[in-house]
């Protein structure tokens, strides 16, 4: 697949963080426990995005390294003493034995400084690529109420997806189509997410085998590379992830809630976010099981990453590619630091793979969101991503419902992108995921705010899916 990306990794001064933090979402703030004054006006809860700045978040002690092909047992342990590192955790995925690596990447402690574990490491021919191991943060007609109310305002209104003019082509139904969101976990009983639901079909559930030998027992819903289970809904704290699902495949004509890009769709997850965050390690790990799955034979058509942060990683980049390969899109969240991407670092939305497509967040009154990331090469087009409504876990530990909440952030703007990758997929069988990116770039809406910003100077319309 061709493209218009074909950047370099930028130069980033990092910082580290607690060996406890790991990768948090990317793109809103998802702390519905203290609202600003304008959230507790609005009907439901409001969660605004973060404007974050300073330098890249790295997780201390820890680096991600990959030796070159051919480095001896003892040319890997002399490299290790002298960064005075030890092995935490190898990894070697699936797809990346069908790209023909055997060795995998290595996650490293060290007693070091992790820039200087990294620069030592770097020196020594054996070695391929070193690199932190970065934290991530959120980037955060139908009968269904909060449609015919006029809250989804990014599904139709003036500035709005015209999901609502695909949806009266009866254009609504994506049921064939896959989709991966990596992200939380999501509520996957919700009320309007329950139809949707996708299952990994090579898995026989409950029975503790690993039936479609990936590795993974019992991953019918997906998996939880965080806590290394099938778990992938793990209760109220999952609201990002299920706020996401919502957009992109909220059943739609059940009379109730809200209705996503696709009133049905297969959604999987997989879970590499948590309370505390989640790291650059399971990322890969996470992007890794969908190309898998894919080359299984699963229609997985995108994946939704609402995430981003730290500086560049070739790690990550690698399975980006990798996916590329497989013909998977990867929809990214643009970030909510209010940065130029041409001249910051805006990862994963930034790398220049030709599969992703990078999403800035724009308001129902068509500006740009005051929080959103730009950038004329590095972002390609604009979605709603200010005061969206659409599905969240609700109501205590014990008793756990289904509900909804108005968020924000280019968390939010992405997940309209990624359905409507989906719709053009159902409604174009047999596109290529260069083509769909194409149809999505190519439709988008000129819009003032985004002129300049963005590589299409617009924002999405699938009306014509």
């Amino acid at each position: 697949m061709t493209s218009h990306r074909s950047r370099r990794p930028h130069a980033v001064v990092v910082r580290s963080l607690s060996a406890a933090a790991l990768v948090v979402l990317a793109g809103c703030a998802s702390e519905p426990a203290a609202p600003s004054p304008a959230d507790t006006e609005a009907p439901l809860p409001q969660v605004s995005a973060s404007v974050r700045s300073g330098p890249p978040e790295f997780v201390a002690g820890e680096m991600i390294v990959k030796f070159r092909a051919g480095a001896t047992t003892v040319a890997r342990a002399r490299v290790m003493r002298g960064a005075r590192a030890a092995l935490r955790e190898r990894i070697l995925t699936a797809s990346m034995r069908r790209r023909g690596d055997t060795d995998g990447i290595q996650v490293l402690q060290t007693d070091l400084d992790v820039t200087t574990a990294v620069a030592s490491m770097l020196s020594d021919p054996d070695v391929e690529y070193a690199e932190p191991n970065w934290v991530y943060h959120h980037e955060a007609v139908s009968n269904d109420p909060y449609v015919t109310n006029g809250s989804l305002w990014g599904m139709g209104s003036g500035f709005g997806t015209q999901a609502v003019t695909a949806w009266a082509n009866n254009k609504t139904n994506c049921s064939g189509v896959y989709v991966g969101i990596i992200d939380e976990g999501y509520m996957y009983t919700h009320a309007d997410l329950a139809a949707n639901v996708g299952v990994n079909p090579g898995e026989i559930a409950g029975n503790g085998v690993d039936d479609d030998g990936n590795g993974l027992r019992d991953d019918v819903y997906g998996w939880d590379f965080a806590a290394n289970n099938a778990s992938v809904f793990d209760g109220l704290n999952d609201d990002h992830g299920t706020h996401v699902a919502g957009t992109i495949g909220g059943v739609g004509g059940n009379g109730q809630g809200v209705a996503g890009m696709c009133w049905r769709v297969k959604l999987l997850d997989a879970k590499f976010l948590g309370t505390n965050g989640g790291t650059t390690a399971n990322a890969i790990k996470a992007v890794d099981y969908f190309t898998n799955l894919k080359l299984r034979g699963v229609n997985i058509v995108a994946t939704n990453n609402s995430w981003g942060g730290g500086g560049f990683s070739q790690g990550l980049q690698d399975a980006i590619e990798r996916a590329n390969a497989a013909g998977i899109l990867f929809v990214a969240a643009a970030g909510n630091s209010t940065l130029n991407c041409e001249t910051s670092a805006c990862y994963p939305a930034e790398y220049p793979n030709a599969n992703i497509i990078a999403v800035a967040s724009i308001t129902s009154t068509g500006a740009i969101s005051s929080f959103s990331n730009y950038g004329v090469t590095t972002i390609d087009i604009g979605a709603p991503g200010s005061g969206i409504f659409s599905s969240v876990p609700s109501g205590n530990r014990r008793n756990i419902m289904s509900g909804y909440a108005s968020y924000s952030g280019t968390s939010m703007a992405t997940p309209h992108v990624t359905g409507a990758a989906a719709l053009y997929a159902a409604t174009h069988p047999g596109a290529t995921a260069a083509q769909i990116k194409a149809a999505i770039l190519s439709s988008a809406t000129p819009t003032p705010s985004l002129a300049g910003r963005t590589l299409t100077g617009g924002r999405l319309n699938v009306s014509g899916f």
